[in-house]
């Protein structure tokens, strides 16, 4: 594991509970003192790491920021090029990019958990972080199925459920659910603030809601949504839209249904969606469709629950 903060540190915590041998590199000393405190087995040498992670043939995990991958895939590349590599990082596309570029010798799996909280550093860490949790497992035209197996045989150890997408349609996805809800929370946080002393008396449910996510390391919430400008820029374009519609019939008007009813709508549709009733389904990692077959299934919403020898067994609405 590279990287030992609210991530990385929750993965090494959760890993080490489900039986697997893990041990952990960090650049941050407070974070690798606070995790040997813990009794993990962590080093700040990333090398070093990265060496043992090759002689043993581990799977190593980049749980770093955006910003730092490329730094640490030149490690990577030095120290272990033929390693099966995965990531924990929020945008998909620009890793893949990256490690193509630095690594192309790697067995890389794109992988991202749908799981954090608005704190940081390995104290902010739990085992049981990914309970449930949707973790994607990236499927490329190129992907060693194999590999990715083992990704998400790592996953599902660590009580989450698979999610198999492309680079392009996990970031697309979480433009709209994750990265956008950070900028709409960073600007109603600021507008509230707006409001001086009164308006912060005033704020309750609806506000701290509304703003938990603006709460998080700034520098980290800039990684993710600059990294995913090129998803998130449409999708900032239908907020505004969106949000253009509102004023105009609330200046004209007076009336905001057509908004609020679309919001409340929406709502639903998450709720409908998670009582929906799935059907199970298997997809066969040596079928020469079996990228097409698992694509489809994420893409339905679908995901996988168990890997069973050569078959990825599943569920999908």
């Amino acid at each position: 594991m590279i990287g030992l903060g609210l991530i990385g540190g929750s993965l090494v915590r959760a890993a080490a509970g489900a039986g697997r041998a893990v041990w952990g590199a960090s650049t941050s000393e407070v974070d690798a003192d606070a995790a040997k405190a813990d009794g993990y087995d962590v080093t700040t040498d990333v090398d070093e790491a990265l060496a043992r992670a090759a002689d043993r043939d581990a799977v190593v995990v980049l749980a770093v920021p955006l910003t730092r991958v490329d730094d640490v895939l030149g490690k990577v590349a030095d120290r272990a090029p033929e390693c099966l590599l995965t990531d924990v990082t929020s945008v998909k596309s620009p890793v893949l990019d990256s490690v193509r570029r630095f690594v192309p010798s790697a067995r890389y799996v794109g992988g991202h958990p749908m799981a954090g909280t608005a704190e940081s550093g390995w104290r902010a860490g739990d085992a049981a972080l990914f309970g449930g949790a949707a973790w994607v497992a990236c499927v490329e035209e190129d992907t060693d199925l194999a590999a990715w197996a083992e990704v998400a045989g790592l996953a599902l150890d660590l009580g989450a459920h698979v999610v198999p997408l492309p680079a392009a349609s996990h970031d697309e996805a979480v433009a709209r659910i994750s990265h956008l809800p950070h900028l709409l929370a960073a600007v109603l946080a600021a507008v509230g603030a707006q409001g001086g002393p009164l308006a912060m008396s005033l704020a309750a449910g609806s506000y701290t809601d509304g703003t938990r996510v603006a709460g998080s390391r700034p520098e980290l919430v800039r990684a993710m949504t600059e990294g995913n400008r090129d998803a998130l820029l449409p999708v900032l374009d239908e907020a505004l839209g969106k949000l253009g519609a509102a004023r105009g019939s609330l200046a004209s008007t007076g009336g905001l249904a057509a908004t609020v009813n679309a919001g409340h709508e929406g709502a639903q549709a998450l709720a409908q969606a998670r009582a929906a009733r799935l059907a199970g389904v298997r997809v066969s990692l040596t079928a020469p469709d079996a990228r097409e077959g698992l694509i489809a299934l994420g893409e339905r919403g679908g995901r996988i629950t168990a890997i069973a020898g050569d078959t990825a067994v599943g569920e999908v609405c």
